[in-house]
């Protein structure tokens, strides 16, 4: 892997660390703090945008996973979908 790939990698695993990280404040603020709204960056956030900040997270983390398997020089893994016969 060259170096200029291992610093794309790098870079937006990174990007994506620094924002799950803010998607984890802001779902433990709204989930168990009472907090009513929280901002991140220019986003207000409210406890009805749960399931969507949940999702976005999981995405995220998946896509985490994928960066670090990539810089470790495993291939990413991807979804395969399988459909049931009846011959």
């Amino acid at each position: 892997m060259s170096m200029s790939k291992k610093q794309r990698i790098t870079r937006r695993l990174e990007f994506r660390e620094a924002a799950v990280e803010k998607l984890y404040a802001a779902y433990d603020a709204l989930a168990n703090h009472g907090v009513k709204s929280y901002m991140i960056d220019d986003r207000q956030l409210t406890r009805f945008d749960l399931p969507e900040i949940k999702a976005e997270i999981e995405k995220l983390e998946t896509e985490i996973d994928g960066l670090e398997n990539q810089l470790q020089g495993c291939a990413s893994r991807r979804a395969v979908g399988v459909i049931p016969r009846d011959w």
